[in-house]
């Protein structure tokens, strides 16, 4: 398995009334081939480490390396190419362009990388149809349902070919049923090649990746992989 990302000694720290240390010099080492859940209480840092991993947020000390490439923070639009080419992010609320329809809120993701417009329609059609919502397509986000719109959410994190896809409480917001639809669609997406980590407070989710990492006050307390 290759040891793909690493993390040393990272910490955050906000700045408001008073300083909060969200992470605490966590390290670890997340390889190729999983899928890793991160569980822990609101506030624990789940949605901060994966801000951090996708190179959204910059930590306050330590380093990130991905296939032993320390990332330089000084390199904002090298950092943002490599997020929009190598990262695929799914948030709860699904995020989505309320003004665009499903398959142009699909296929603008492609463009972030590549301009060929004709290319990212037909690759946007393609995932509308693997994922079973070409009747969709012209549908607004809010003619949507909320598994319609999630399974929109990460037809558009795919599009370019991630290597890591990260997933902040992608089933969150949905009932039990329509959850694990789209806990089965992000778990097939699992390959030799690509990391997959989301954030979860159900345990019936976290524990069926293949690495469940308990987080507590901006740590990893325990693994069982």
């Amino acid at each position: 398995m290759s040891k793909f990302l690493k993390l040393h000694n990272i910490s955050k720290t906000f700045e408001t009334s008073k300083k909060l240390k969200v992470i605490k010099n966590l390290s670890y080492t997340f390889n190729k081939g999983k899928i890793y859940s991160l569980m822990g209480p609101s506030g624990s840092g789940k949605s901060t480490l994966l801000n951090l991993i996708s190179l959204i947020d910059n930590p306050s000390n330590g380093s990130i390396k991905f296939n032993d490439h320390e990332i330089n923070y000084a390199e904002k639009e090298e950092n943002d190419k490599f997020r929009a080419k190598k990262i695929g992010i799914v948030y709860q609320q699904n995020n989505l362009l309320p003004d665009f329809t499903s398959l142009e809120n699909i296929y603008l993701a492609r463009l972030s990388i590549n301009n060929d417009k004709d290319l990212a329609i037909s690759k946007a059609k393609q995932l509308l149809k693997k994922i079973g919502l070409s009747n969709r397509a012209d549908h607004y986000p809010s003619q949507l349902s909320g598994g319609e719109a999630q399974r929109i959410a990460i037809a558009r994190a795919i599009i370019n070919d991630p290597e890591i896809i990260l997933a902040d409480e992608p089933t969150g917001s949905l009932d039990m049923r329509t959850a694990k639809v789209i806990f089965n669609l992000l778990k097939d997406q699992k390959r030799s090649d690509r990391l997959i980590i989301f954030a979860t407070h159900n345990r019936f989710f976290g524990n069926k990746a293949d690495c469940l990492l308990e987080i507590l006050d901006g740590n990893i307390k325990s693994s069982n992989g």
